[in-house]
């Protein structure tokens, strides 16, 4: 008896299921997405913008020329004496008057690094040149100003 009473519970329940699914199935046909025309309203000045994005990524200004790159230079000292960080400044500059040095402060600390090298092989030169005149000298690798090129039209 308790068969019986278990097939007549489950065909109205099969029942709603499948109503239910078929009900589930229909809806998600009849509510689908159709194909449309997408119209797109932007300022004319978003197309510059855009220009002048992609042109700051490539690392060139307006007249095609670079103005910052990843590069190298040499770190000629570090020490927390303000006054031992410009007498190496100024040393470094009577040597090679030519080559720009940088005087960085990170507490308490300076740091006077010389010299914008595109190249590894550049600084290690310039590393050598300068052994016998600063210690612990050592090569960073960061964000550099590069020589300006001269560009002819020949």
């Amino acid at each position: 008896m308790k068969k019986a009473i278990f097939d007549q519970k489950a065909k109205p329940a099969l029942f709603r299921y499948c109503f239910f699914c078929l009900l589930l199935f229909s809806s998600t046909i009849t509510f689908g997405q159709t194909r449309g025309n997408v119209q797109v309203i932007r300022e004319p000045l978003f197309d510059t913008l855009l220009s002048k994005r992609a042109m700051l990524n490539t690392g060139r200004n307006s007249s095609g020329l670079y103005t910052s790159s990843y590069g190298y230079r040499v770190q000629i000292y570090s020490g927390s004496k303000r006054t031992a960080a410009f007498n190496a400044q100024a040393r470094f500059n009577s040597e090679f008057p030519e080559m720009r040095t940088y005087i960085i402060y990170h507490e308490p600390n300076f740091k006077v690094r010389a010299g914008d090298f595109r190249t590894r092989i550049e600084a290690e030169r310039m590393k050598n040149q300068l052994n016998g005149t600063f210690s612990a000298m050592f090569i960073i690798s960061e964000k550099i100003n590069p020589p300006k090129t001269v560009i002819s039209n020949d």
